[in-house]
């Protein structure tokens, strides 16, 4: 073990907390020079910072196994014990419970003992508040406790829990830090209460984070591992499925990730608010929550959607983000008004309306989910200090393990405690009994007595506890009656004797007896489960921008520019010199932009960053990752399960969705594959209203000649070459695909002198199969593009 090991190992073993003196320093080494009070610097600092370390650990901000509680919460309790406020007893000043907490046994700042006291009371932060809190002991919404002097304060039931057997010989009293008094060194729970209220806390290298659970299971959990301790925690999930909150919630983790925190002391779950739609008149609706996850709360709601809805630029930045932007958008399009109805009776009511009640109220709550910290991520981090006095990780078996190991312990003590004064009754009462049998010869010989307690004793074979308790007897408990009394009580003692020494010697017996109490006590002390646990998947936002029709600009040297709207009049566009219009491509600001370019790779565009205001735009290349020298050859926008019939001018095609040519990559991804030479024809959208073996696919060569087949022959491909359309010859090209319902289409077509215009064709005689010849056409036509007629 090396030198750090070992000065670790020592403060662990004498450390206790901040209220003991500290442990004697470690033996010097051979001096050097300046005789035998020198230590080494680094050895010293070490130690010093080993030794506030330790006093952190154990003494501020770790709980223990055994009780569940830090010192200061440990000393509130018995201090308030102490003072008579117990549940029922009328509550006194704060102030007054803080004097006496710090004058006694914390020697820390008042404070720190009022913040521990008012979370004790919280029950928005305790599972099981200990503290019964008279007046303003803060709120769920970050308010703060009004100051000491105006809040009351008294113990609640709950804390009968740890401190009822404590006057029992169950714990170890240690001095208080000035030795005037004494304070307990952990508590006697009657059950885990680790588990019930939870913990937080940081130390130096070490955190913990420990939710609480229901009282109600965990105690059946508890007595499930005693009467079985080979149990699993998986076969304790059976009993505690998961953490329960005290403002309740929805716990949406699966069940198996639950199971890996609890197996491994670390972890996390995802908790959201609960919610209901309320239905109105005339087909309006609202959502209604009414409970609300751990760390959130009404007022951080809404700061949160003051935030989406009204964004400041963010540090170092003169405007809003285009994320900023379409947040915004995005928030303002959906919701319409946000109150906070919360009081009294409804400790969480915030009411959201939708802007239109023909929104989708799961998408509407979706999005709030996103956005807010309506959900959120809960640590588990189970680290606390062991029955050995270590800080350490532990799993849940090992926490309920650990309780038993120390309740067992607790019992046992008491046991051995009242079977102490058991016996000691006994004693008095067989004195007694001796007596009250003797009654006239005990007259005579204490009248007759220099020394009435030494002549008792020779007489009569007393004890000198006996003796004296003899001479104190008064008069009236001479009576007769006083016998019969005194025999039932002797019966009642020697039975309750050798119950208690029987539980004493019997393992089993015990054992039932702690089952039994625990038992007992879930019976008087449980609850419902709060928190809801029903796995769902995480909200995720996959609208980021408002529903709103646009028309998307690609113009020939690759700008790109956005019009909200359709059907517009483009005819007042403009473009930079030597630029003209491309593609006009009508779509929803929510469905993706796919850009082919001539090389084969499909890019993806967002259409929230396409510029909508009146400039040229942007070029494209600023918003995807060209690669290889690529141009945009083709833009289509459609939902991403809408089907387009894609080809080559090699011949071969094939149909693919929206979704199979997106992707998140700005470098996008290779869609088309080519041959050297090969182009990519525009593709052609497959109607969603007639079934693809109705349709005719009609593909035409640049020498003129035209084939038309069922488009049921083609094959469904997320990506690749696909199959040949039309047979070529040697050097000739593909120029042109398109989808037919009926007998006739129109083709765009250049003359033999380049004037354009537009033949309606029959396509009786040019029908085949696919990957023929076809036929050549009646004249010598370029077909630019083929249409439906």
């Amino acid at each position: 073990m090396n030198n750090q090991d070992q000065l670790s190992g020592d403060l662990f073993d004498t450390a206790t907390d901040d209220g003991a003196p500290p442990p004697p320093p470690p033996a010097a080494p051979p001096a050097t020079q300046g005789g035998d009070d020198w230590i080494a610097l680094d050895l010293y600092a070490e130690r010093a910072y080993l030794e506030y370390a330790m006093s952190v650990v154990k003494g501020r901000a770790l709980p223990e196994v055994a009780d569940g509680q830090k010192p200061v919460q440990r000393r509130i309790l018995f201090a308030m014990r102490d003072m008579g406020l117990v549940a029922g007893a009328k509550p006194v000043k704060s102030a007054r419970v803080v004097g006496e907490i710090l004058g006694k046994y914390h020697p820390h700042g008042d404070s720190s003992a009022y913040e521990a006291l008012v979370r004790m009371a919280q029950d928005f932060t305790l599972r099981y508040p200990l503290i019964d809190g008279q007046g303003n002991f803060g709120s769920r919404d970050g308010d703060g406790a009004a100051a000491m002097r105006y809040t009351e304060a008294r113990l609640t039931p709950y804390a009968d829990l740890l401190l009822s057997e404590i006057d029992m010989g169950t714990v170890d009293f240690v001095p208080n830090y000035d030795g005037a008094f004494e304070e307990p060194s952990r508590l006697p729970a009657r059950l885990p209460m680790m588990l019930l209220n939870g913990a937080s806390g940081i130390a130096v290298g070490l955190a913990t984070e420990i939710p609480p659970h229901n009282l109600t299971e965990v105690a059946q959990a508890a007595a499930a591992l005693l009467d079985n301790p080979e149990l699993t925690t998986a076969d304790l999930m059976q009993y505690i499925p998961g953490p329960d909150f005290p403002g309740g919630g929805q716990i949406i983790t699966p069940s198996e990730d639950i199971l890996a925190a609890y197996e491994g002391g670390r972890g996390s779950v995802r908790v959201r608010a609960r919610w209901e739609v309320e239905r109105l008149a005339r087909g309006q609706w609202r959502v209604i929550v009414s409970e609300l996850p751990p760390g959130s709360s009404a007022q951080k709601v809404l700061a949160e959607i003051e935030e989406a809805t009204n964004p400041k630029p963010r540090p170092g930045k003169k405007a809003l983000t285009q994320e900023q932007q379409n947040l915004k958008s995005l928030m303002l399009s959906m919701l319409d008004r946000v109150r906070d109805e919360s009081d009294s009776n409804q400790p969480v009511r915030l009411v959201f309306e939708p802007k239109s009640s023909r929104q989708d109220p799961d998408e509407f709550v979706q999005m709030l989910l996103a956005q807010t910290s309506l959900e959120g991520n809960v640590s588990l981090n189970l680290v606390m200090i062991g029955l050995d006095g270590r800080p350490g990780q532990k799993g849940l078996k090992a926490i309920l393990a650990d309780w038993l190991a120390f309740r067992d312990e607790t019992v046992t003590r008491r046991l051995a405690h009242r079977l102490a004064q058991v016996e000691k009754r006994i004693h008095i009462l067989e004195g007694r009994m001796i007596a009250f049998i003797h009654i006239d010869e005990v007259i005579r010989v204490i009248r007759e007595s220099d020394d009435p307690k030494v002549d008792l004793i020779k007489a009569f074979g007393l004890s000198e506890a006996q003796a004296e308790d003899i001479l104190e007897i008064r008069l009236r408990q001479l009576a007769r009656l006083e016998g019969f009394k005194l025999e039932k009580e002797l019966s009642e003692l020697r039975e309750e004797r050798e119950g208690l020494r029987h539980l004493l010697d019997t393992p089993d017996a015990k054992r039932r007896l702690i089952g039994e109490e625990i038992r007992a006590d879930a019976a008087k002390y449980g609850d419902a489960r709060r928190s809801e646990i029903k796995a769902a998947q995480r909200a995720v936002l996959t609208q980021t921008v408002a529903d709103e029709p646009i028309t998307i600009i690609l113009s020939q040297k690759g700008w790109l520019r956005a019009r909200v709207g359709h059907n517009l009049d483009l005819s007042t566009l403009t473009f930079k010199d030597g630029d003209g219009q491309h593609t006009v491509v009508e779509t929803r600001s929510v469905w993706p932009i796919v850009v082919l370019d001539n090389l084969g790779r499909a890019y993806t565009v967002n259409a929230a960053d396409v510029p909508t205001g009146r400039g040229d735009g942007v070029p494209v290349a600023s918003l995807i990752d060209l690669q290889d020298g690529g141009k945009p050859c083709h833009m289509l926008s459609d939902p991403e399960t809408t089907r387009y019939v894609v080809a080559s001018s090699s011949g071969y095609g094939f149909i693919a969705t929206v979704g199979d040519m997106a992707g998140r990559v700005k470098a996008g991804k290779a869609f088309i594959t080519l041959e050297a030479g090969d182009g990519v024809l525009a593709p052609v959208r497959v109607p969603t209203d007639i079934a693809q073996v109705d349709l005719q696919l009609v593909a035409a060569a640049d020498n003129g000649r035209l084939l038309a087949f069922s488009a049921g022959e083609l094959r469904d491909l997320a990506k690749g070459r696909g199959l040949m359309l039309l047979q070529l010859d040697d050097g000739e090209r593909l120029t042109a695909i398109g989808l037919a319902r009926g007998e006739k289409v129109v083709l765009s077509v250049l003359s033999a002198r380049g004037k354009p215009g537009e033949e309606k064709l029959a396509l009786a005689e040019y029908l085949g199969r696919r990957a023929k010849r076809g036929k050549l056409l009646p004249k010598k036509w370029n077909i630019l593009a083929i249409a439906d007629a």
